[in-house]
């Protein structure tokens, strides 16, 4: 079977060490993680943990399984066939002078993005959407000489009613 991203959503006990944990068993599974994001939900004591990973379908479903007998992990789920919202956010600190910071405020525009810093040789840009949306960006604005970049990896949601518990 062919190796593919995986989008795995789990909702984990908003403790300590509960990561170390999550990314231990990946490890222990030979799996890289490629992006990981994780933070308070709705449910109080509760984190969501959205995890991509490169592998194939079965080899997913089983660290999918043994996730999911972590004492200290609620539910997880592989939505990566579920329809979904799929988001990401970037900072991007771009070098600019002043014969540039027009045409870069103007890139930024058209990637609906925003300026969040302005500073005397650089301008900071906030830029959230798909993956595709953010590269693009990225590539735009890496000839003017990228001084940083942060992104946050993938967060998702199913779409409509969906309820996770074990």
């Amino acid at each position: 079977m062919q190796d593919k991203r995986h989008t795995l959503v789990s909702l984990v006990q908003d403790e300590p060490g509960v990561l170390t944990r999550v990314a231990g068993l990946f490890r222990r599974r030979g799996f890289n993680i490629e992006s990981l994001s994780v933070g308070h939900c709705e449910q109080p004591g509760l984190s969501r943990m959205t995890v991509v990973v490169i592998g194939d379908d079965a080899e997913v479903e089983q660290v999918t399984k043994q996730l999911d007998k972590l004492i200290n992990v609620v539910s997880v789920t592989d939505i990566t066939r579920e329809d979904k919202v799929v988001r990401e956010l970037a900072l991007i600190k771009v070098s600019a002078s002043a014969t540039t910071r027009s045409e870069i405020m103007q890139i930024v525009d058209v990637f609906r993005a925003n300026i969040v810093d302005v500073a005397p040789d650089s301008l900071t840009v906030e830029v959230t959407g798909d993956e595709d949306k953010i590269d693009s960006l990225i590539k735009m604005l890496r000839d003017f000489g990228m001084q940083e970049l942060a992104r946050t990896g993938r967060t998702a949601l199913t779409r409509g009613v969906f309820s996770q518990t074990k």
